[in-house]
């Protein structure tokens, strides 16, 4: 009897501590995974922020219209390039180092920008603080993958697409402050240096909380395949960041044409060397897998209508309506808003909703497409399709990430990964480049850019209707499928 009353006794005690541990233990999980979403943020914001401040740099550093279109688009191509490379590095030398030498890289880049004293510093400074970017940002979703599980993962998946959504917005906005602000009479530098504090932030927390991983030492980085997916990459993003200012000439047409036949050597490379039992930069066998390939096009195409619409709304709003930058600036914020709260509450929704959710989101986005085409350009009405369209995007992208991560073997995470970033930079810069191209030639030939914007977002309606077409054929296709853990 004594001997139960003490086991009665200490049961309490045993009890307090295990929970104490789940409390510690949740607690690092939640600082390991603010560090990751950290670095991610800083690299997608740096995408957008310096759009704002183009003006500034070309007054205060005489820059040439080539320098300021590398300024923007060098970052974006170094770092849809090497998203996948970045993956495989991180696989191979370790996750923990990969991130924090990618985020010590653009930290000290982001330092060198805002410090640059002329605009072909800037220029190349920009190139590398692409490269940290890649770096860092292409290990976040694959550590997610590897340390969470069940409904752990499926909230740091929400709170992933939450970051994700926001910082797009938040990256212009940040810009215009910042330039307007004019701290001490330094114009756009602020939107560079603002980088260099939260980054050493950062390092100290993932110094102290994101966990050592096993390596793959004994295997090496498969350097044929970096450089033809690199060349492969370059050919395709190229002319679609470039082209449009430059009026398409031929070379960005040769450029898009050389791709295809790039991709299709990259891919028979990569398979001869899978065959071989080497080390492949990427399982292109994955792509064979019908659900990972729909659900990529789906993603490519639902990121391709939502960076359109930014890209068209914008010149809408000031050159249709006369509407002020701040004003245009902030009425994209509805999207954003509803886009971030969707991630976090699907991860905590039944398997079966979360299953519909991806094909649910690609209607919801067509419906405020067609609402936009039809005419309703007032605030309220442009606000609240705007909060649809963005309920939608978040249902699209997060039941996408879903569907890949949970349906596509652990082993395959720094591959998911790579592939699945890549699709968001490559559909992103798609979108702005071939219906950005259709606005302005619409507006042009008929001379109203009322007539442009409804027919532009007619056109994203049917691209979101096609979207959830392909996504509910790969969730049919992957039924049943489930990630396995190594």
């Amino acid at each position: 009897m004594d001997s139960l009353n003490t086991s009665v006794a200490h049961e309490p005690a045993h009890t307090g501590t295990r929970q104490g541990q789940s409390t510690r233990r949740a607690g690092r999980q939640g600082l390991m995974l603010a560090s990751l979403l950290g670095g991610m943020f800083l690299g997608n914001v740096d995408i957008a922020v310096v759009n704002v401040a183009i003006p500034s740099i070309r007054d205060r550093l005489h820059a040439s219209g080539g320098q300021l279109e590398l300024i923007v688009s060098g970052y974006t191509l170094a770092y849809a390039m090497l998203l996948i490379t970045g993956a495989r590095l991180g696989e191979i030398r370790g996750r923990r180092r990969a991130y924090l030498w990618g985020l010590a890289v653009f930290t000290l880049s982001s330092l060198a920008c805002g410090l640059a004293p002329d605009s072909a510093t800037l220029v190349g400074m920009r190139l590398v603080q692409g490269i940290g970017a890649a770096l860092m940002v292409a290990q976040v979703l694959t550590s997610i993958q590897v340390h969470f599980d069940g409904a752990a993962r499926r909230r740091a998946l929400g709170a992933y697409t939450g970051v994700l959504g926001a910082s797009s917005v938040i990256g212009q906005a940040l810009g215009g402050i910042l330039v307007q602000a004019d701290i001490l009479g330094t114009g756009w530098r602020p939107i560079f240096l603002i980088n260099v504090p939260i980054g050493i932030v950062l390092l100290i927390i993932s110094l102290a909380f994101l966990p050592h991983d096993e390596t793959a030492r004994d295997t090496k980085l498969d350097m044929r395949g970096v450089g033809l997916l690199s060349l492969s990459l370059f050919l395709l993003v190229t002319p679609l960041v470039l082209g449009r200012d430059a009026g398409w000439p031929l070379w960005t047409w040769l450029c898009l044409a050389a791709s295809l036949p790039s991709f299709v050597l990259f891919a028979r490379v990569e398979q001869s060397i899978a065959r071989r039992g080497g080390s492949a930069l990427m399982n292109v066998a994955l792509l064979a897998r019908k659900h990972v390939a729909l659900a990529l096009i789906s993603q490519a195409a639902t990121r391709a209508g939502y960076f359109a619409l930014l890209f068209v709304l914008a010149l809408y709003l000031q050159q249709g309506l006369g509407r002020s930058a701040a004003y245009s600036g902030l009425i994209p914020i509805a999207w954003v808003a509803t886009f971030a709260l969707i991630g976090p509450i699907l991860g905590r929704l039944p398997a079966r909703v979360r299953k519909l959710a991806a094909p649910a989101g690609g209607l919801l986005m067509a419906i405020a497409f067609a609402g936009m085409a039809a005419g309703a350009h007032s605030t309220a009405w442009l606000t609240a399709l705007l909060a649809v369209g963005g309920i939608g995007y978040g249902a699209a992208f997060s039941g996408t990430l879903t569907h890949l991560t949970e349906s596509v073997e652990a082993r395959f995470a720094p591959d998911v990964s790579g592939l699945f970033n890549t699709t968001l930079q490559v559909g992103g810069t798609l979108g702005v480049a071939v219906f950005g191209t259709v606005y302005l030639d619409l507006a042009a030939s008929r001379g109203t850019p009322q007539v442009a914007f409804d027919t532009t977002n007619a056109v994203l309606a049917a691209l979101s209707v096609t979207a959830s077409v392909l996504i509910l054929f790969a969730g049919k296709s992957g039924a049943g499928k489930t990630a396995v853990t190594d």
